[in-house]
């Protein structure tokens, strides 16, 4: 995942540097996986339901809907840049504060053809509709730029697909610290589709695609260590969109959740799936003053709001 070091494949030396940032970040908090994985409930396929929100009775003024519990509790402050503090830290926090977070997986292809990448980045996010913008973050810079990002900027191009249940573990699988030249394509399974506006390859098994070009870069510098690249933030348009005929609706403006079944990225090595949602209406103001109004609530604004 961006941010969470995809493996350099062009370089031996940024190869080790990728390793030793790993060991750093101690992602992996569990000395035998397999063994704490095999005393867990088993998958359970389910349907996305919605259900009713934890206050439906809820009305203006009420505030959270835990009786105040949240009210509690105090607030530890955080310097991101306090002396001693490893960036690192930092790191561990976003990723474990943020979540969830959508998984952009990134097919690139270089200009040439010559080198073709499949990874997946959780500092993702689609950011316009007209023109369909999407942006992704990339760790290190361009003089350490990973594979994709090389891929993405040599050639303007990649295709974005959503990560979806039933192939989660072949798309994490991406991120194995392959030799260089090994393709994840086959190491993974998974099936290359054409795409028709870029040369790099979409996901066949994914749900839904995006065909995009890269519109530009920002190269990000170190506060901490000043002069030090740590990022590189990519603005990418999206041309063309690709979507499995059982998930969008007859107008092509709506995909189904049950079927999109998309997973996130929370902190550490944990992910999220998407089994419930609650629906809520925007509050129209001449129906939400009728409550407020009686009640003293509709107030001007005032200090330390």
């Amino acid at each position: 995942m961006s941010g969470e070091p995809e493996q350099q494949k062009h370089d031996p030396t940024a190869h080790e540097q990728m390793m030793d940032g790993e060991k750093q970040v101690k992602r992996n908090p569990h000395g035998n996986f397999k063994e704490v994985e095999g005393s867990r409930p088993k998958w359970n396929d389910g349907n996305f339901d919605f259900t009713q929100t934890k206050n439906p009775s809820w009305k203006p003024g009420q505030g959270a809907n835990d009786g105040g519990e949240a009210l509690k509790h105090e607030h530890v402050e955080i310097d991101p840049y306090q002396d001693g503090r490893p960036a690192v830290f930092n790191y561990k926090l976003l990723i474990s504060a943020i979540i969830p977070r959508p998984v952009g997986f990134l097919s690139t292809r270089s200009k040439d053809g010559s080198s073709t990448n499949l990874a997946p980045y959780s500092f993702f996010q689609v950011f316009n509709f007209d023109p369909p913008v999407f942006v992704v973050g990339f760790s290190g810079g361009f003089e350490k730029a990973k594979d994709s990002l090389k891929n993405l900027v040599d050639s303007g191009e990649c295709c974005i697909n959503i990560i979806s249940e039933h192939y989660i573990e072949a798309a994490n699988a991406t991120s194995v610290n392959a030799p260089y030249g090994t393709s994840e394509w086959a190491l993974t399974g998974l099936t290359p589709a054409p795409c028709t506006d870029v040369k790099a390859s979409r996901v066949k098994e994914a749900i839904f695609s995006v065909e995009g070009k890269l519109m530009e870069t920002k190269e990000l510098e170190s506060k901490a260590t000043p002069g030090k690249k740590t990022g590189v933030l990519a603005i990418i348009e999206g041309v063309r969109f690709w979507a499995r005929e059982d998930a969008i609706n007859e107008d092509r403006n709506l995909i189904d959740p049950d079927v999109l079944r998309p997973m996130s990225r929370l902190g550490g090595i944990t992910y999220g799936r998407l089994r419930e949602g609650i629906e809520l209406p925007r509050p129209e103001w001449s129906e939400f003053e009728k409550e407020a109004q009686p009640a003293g609530l509709v107030q001007k604004k005032a200090e330390g709001q």
